[in-house]
């Protein structure tokens, strides 16, 4: 849908590149909820403000990787879960895209669980 000349409402886009958008518009911008493809196989189904990842949603990669969880200027931000196409997973909080915070740790290979804290991407401490 258009207004006065600006993509409004509901609608699709499709780029050049491939990739594609299906969801809410306001003021010729990418707003609301809808899903975003590229052609790599990427995909985030969620919420966007300003044409960024904004609020909570689910960002998957062709290999299996998968983060469900918040999201603030498009990078994860809040708390959510990460989990890597083997399996492994981190659930906790992020700052700026990288895990930051108090966090849980999980290996399938070993069924374990481990409880620690991260601090910009890097686990700071011992193991709880």
């Amino acid at each position: 849908m258009y207004v006065a000349g600006k993509k409004e409402g509901k609608g699709r886009y499709c780029w050049e590149d491939g990739s594609t958008y299906d969801g809410d518009w306001k003021d010729n911008s990418i707003e609301g909820r809808g899903t975003y493809k590229w052609p790599d196989g990427r995909a985030f189904v969620g919420d966007w403000k300003a044409n960024c990842m904004h609020g909570q949603g689910v960002y998957t990669w062709e290999d299996g990787r998968r983060y469900e969880g918040s999201y603030e200027n498009d990078k994860k931000h809040g708390q959510g879960k990460y989990t890597w196409a083997n399996g492994k997973s981190y659930n906790g909080g992020w700052k700026d895209g990288k895990q930051h915070g108090d966090g849980e740790f999980f290996n399938p290979a070993t069924n374990e669980t481990k409880s620690g804290t991260w601090d910009n991407g890097k686990r700071v401490g011992n193991w709880k």
